[in-house]
């Protein structure tokens, strides 16, 4: 029997990262996942696997999930990931979906502090980066594809989003250049929009974000994305989503 393919997905224990782990579960992808918070990302990965208790439906088809917590900045829970991938066969797909928005509230860039600039690009550029070089043989053996979660601070200039902006412009240039020298790999760079996220909330504390949708809303992009195949370069989640089929009644 043909094994799953295998999806690494940063970030997996919530928001975006969650939601793209359910979607690719279903498509019957196995899945190594990680996390800094250890419940969540335990119950998460109970939720996705098949057969247990936790499992949700829509997660049934899917292959095994490992589930790893630890900081992506740290190059041995990196080196961690890469084991648990080859474990199950070897990645086909990385989503470097996990991230940092910097400080909070959002500062003036005139007042950003050093230290929390310094761990933004390290989470958000460094850490990606060097999961990626890790992955690579594995993913140009596997003719796979490399997804980073950007957004649109990367492109627009938006006040107090000078840390994060930068960080994602940052990691939108290293993906367009490994883009160009990859032929073998395919590497997309996706901006969800604004979501209902904790990292959303980070950045408006103490406002209701309830009218953005959730993230389950654009995963079906993310799913068209990666099962077509479709060119390396930059998207937006919105633009990528299936069309409506509209079907007519039929008359009497």
């Amino acid at each position: 029997m043909k094994n799953s393919p295998v999806a690494v997905i940063t970030g997996g224990s919530r928001g975006l990262g969650y939601a793209l782990a359910q979607t690719l579960a279903c498509a019957g992808y196995s899945l190594v996942i990680d996390g800094r918070d250890e419940a969540a990302l335990a119950a998460a990965a109970a939720a996705l696997t098949p057969g247990t208790a936790a499992a949700r439906e829509p997660a049934s088809a899917g292959g095994a999930v490992i589930a790893l917590p630890g900081d992506i900045a740290d190059p041995a829970h990196r080196a961690e990931l890469r084991a648990a991938a080859v474990a199950l066969g070897g990645a086909s797909l990385l989503v470097n979906n996990a991230g940092t928005l910097g400080a909070s509230p959002l500062p003036a860039l005139a007042d950003y502090p050093v230290g929390a600039l310094r761990d933004a690009l390290e989470v958000n550029v460094l850490a990606p980066i060097a999961l990626t070089q890790l992955l690579l043989p594995d993913l140009r053996r596997a003719g796979g594809a490399v997804l980073c979660v950007t957004s649109d601070a990367a492109v627009e200039a938006y006040a107090g989003w000078g840390g994060y902006g930068a960080a994602k412009a940052a990691l939108e240039q290293a993906c367009n250049v490994l883009a160009a020298e990859e032929s073998a790999v395919r590497v997309w760079w996706v901006d969800p929009g604004d979501l209902r996220t904790d990292l959303h909330q980070q950045a408006f504390p103490g406002e209701d974000i309830s009218d953005r949708p959730l993230p389950a809303a654009v995963t079906p992009g993310f799913l068209r994305l990666i099962s077509e195949r479709m060119p390396s370069g930059r998207y937006r989640a919105t633009e990528l989503m299936p069309p409506v089929v509209r079907v007519s009644g039929a008359r009497a």
